[in-house]
């Protein structure tokens, strides 16, 4: 009896049809999974699980601890508002100078750079010193928020995880999508608006374009995230308001001319923050002198206007109340152009002199306020609130270059769906009408598309270990003399010793005066900042490292001890891809 059973399913097994049928669905479903869907299933939620708990400790100690206890004792008492930021700046100041590499490395910009220029490689050492770093400037009543260190945590956490897994088969690119994934999981669990916390972390590395290929694990590491935030503190959103349900046809064309205003002043405050910002980074005062007098001018900004204005308000602090109060209540319009100026520049002295965080709400409260403002002196109309919910959109998308996060956020936190299409309008209208501006230096434009011809291939396929390099303690004269003269290339690495320690160009000794070519060294005009690789680097990366906007000529091949290995330029990847092209197919 059991023979019969064991034929036919031997048969059924065999069958001509099912093999077919069999092969399709494999061919399918290796082609739903080629992108490997499912190791983000396992990390993505890790990355959301380690950011949410430290976002909800950070969150829970400057909000509810030092802010709510030191915000209605700075109403009370004005001048202590001076003694508090003086002495929380100069904390600040101590620690990012003796406690971090470099004191002008941190929060949304460290994050930036790294996906751009160190492929999503994150300094995990000074990763407890910089979150402090961040308690003291925002509990003391820095003008920023909570988004600068919980973006930094969660793009650390990622670019950390991804050196403890890769064993795992995680790849080298997966790196900068840790990276990006772990940004989106702090932006989720800061303001509890985890689909704000996606858009914003895929549009933060470029003013004109997304992360497409972080896309997937931000989504699942933020909602993680956001989920563990909330099985703690509650569910509650950060500034949610019942607001407008409708809104009329002259309220789009208004909003169009609201986000046009915004978007002006969004420039000159993009500009003049950028300026002060380098000014800050070049000079050689002490670093804690540096945010000394910046927690000074950030004091005297609210000891201003609490002096005049003695009410709830206050330019400085995380101001999540103020958002809420500024959304909620109709306020004295010349009450919001002070406010408007005064956390404006308050912003600028924090953040300017090298506070660290960011300044996401800030530019929020800001486009609120002067929302509020121009509902009742411009379009004299009751509802203010939707006018604000406009502004908010339109200074976001004109000052971090995220006119989807701006309008998301409103979407998230607002009571109305009719703010949705105002808000639409006047970002988009701000965020054109402020063009390239942007309060992120390392914001880049999106610079090309990926060849096919490079998949697969790594920059040990191409790098070049013969490599003429010059020594730092040459003088120009020597260099012109005894490299330029005698070699093809156009660009050269620069030791100090056996360290390379960046790269030269022909072109910069044309920077020189030949009289002066005898007394000036290489190193003097050494480009200290060239990109470093690894030899596992995928070659598409590398071409887009060498293409992108102000890209090196030139990247620097280091083992994992930073010793040269050799160089690689957009000729050797040209090459290959040429290489690539003739090979025939078998």
């Amino acid at each position: 009896m059991g023979i019969l059973p064991n034929v036919l399913e031997s048969k059924f097994f065999k069958h001509p049809l099912l093999r077919k049928y069999t092969a399709l669905v494999s061919e399918d479903l290796t082609a739903t999974y080629s992108r490997d869907i499912q190791k983000w299933l396992l990390v993505a939620p890790i990355i959301g699980i380690l950011t949410g708990l430290i976002i909800t400790g950070i969150a829970v100690l400057v909000l509810d601890v030092i802010w709510a206890a030191l915000l209605p004792y700075y109403l009370n008492h004005h001048w202590a508002i001076v003694v508090g930021l003086v002495a929380g700046f100069f904390v600040t100041g101590l620690i990012m100078q003796f406690c971090t590499p470099d004191p002008d490395e941190h929060s949304t910009e460290e994050i930036v750079r790294s996906y751009h220029e160190h492929q999503g490689d994150i300094d995990i050492g000074p990763f407890w010193w910089k979150l402090l770093a961040a308690v003291t400037t925002v509990g003391s009543g820095g003008s920023a928020a909570l988004e600068g260190p919980s973006i930094y945590s969660g793009g650390a956490i990622g670019s950390w995880l991804w050196t403890r897994l890769r064993r795992f088969g995680l790849e080298a690119r997966d790196r900068r999508i840790m990276l990006i994934s772990g940004a989106a999981a702090g932006m989720s669990a800061v303001f509890r608006a985890p689909l704000t916390g996606i858009v914003f972390a895929l549009e933060m590395p470029y003013k004109d374009d997304l992360a497409h290929e972080a896309l997937l694990p931000s989504l699942i590491a933020s909602v993680v995230a956001y989920a563990t935030l909330v099985s703690i503190v509650g569910a509650q959103p950060l500034f949610g308001f019942e607001g407008s349900t409708s809104f009329r046809a002259r309220d789009i064309w208004w909003s169009a001319l609201l986000g046009a205003g915004i978007g002006l002043i969004a420039i000159v405050f993009d500009i003049t923050f950028r300026r002060v910002r380098r000014f800050s980074i070049t000079s050689r005062l002490p670093h804690w002198l540096k945010l000394t007098i910046g927690g000074l001018g950030t004091a005297l900004c609210g000891l201003a206007f609490v002096t005049i204005y003695n009410g709830p308000l206050i330019p400085i602090g995380p101001n999540y109340e103020a958002v809420r109060y500024v959304l909620a209540h109709p306020i004295p319009t010349e009450v919001l152009l002070a406010f408007v100026a005064l956390k404006l520049l308050a912003t600028i002295f924090t953040l300017g002199s090298g506070g660290v965080s960011a300044m996401f709400v800030p530019l929020l409260l800001v486009g609120g306020a002067l929302g509020n403002a121009f509902a009742q002196s411009v379009v004299h109309s009751p509802t203010h609130d939707l006018y604000a919910a406009v502004g908010m959109a339109a200074f976001i998308a004109a000052g971090y270059k995220a006119p989807l996060t701006a309008v998301v956020f409103v979407a998230e936190t607002t009571g109305g769906h009719s703010y949705i299409i105002p808000s639409l309008i006047g970002a988009a209208v701000a965020y054109a009408i402020s063009g390239e501006a942007s309060v992120s230096g390392d914001q880049h434009l999106h610079e090309m598309v990926k060849l096919a011809e490079l998949s697969g291939m790594t920059v040990r396929d191409v790098i070049q270990r013969s490599v003429v390099s010059v020594q730092a303690t040459s003088t120009i004269r020597e260099f012109v003399a005894s490299v330029v003269g005698h070699c093809r290339h156009t660009i050269f690495p620069v030791y100090e010793g056996d360290k390379v320690v960046g790269t030269i160009s022909v072109s910069d000794s044309s920077r020189v005066a030949p009289e002066d070519w005898d007394k000036t060294t290489v190193g003097e005009f050494a480009d200290r900042d060239a990109i470093r690789v690894m030899e596992d680097c995928d070659l598409s990366e590398a071409l887009r490292l060498l293409v992108r906007e102000r890209g090196s000529q030139m990247l620097l091949v280091t083992d994992s001890a930073g010793a040269l290995q050799g160089i690689v330029t957009k000729t050797d990847i040209l090459r290959a891809v040429r290489m690539a092209s003739d090979t025939p197919l078998g």
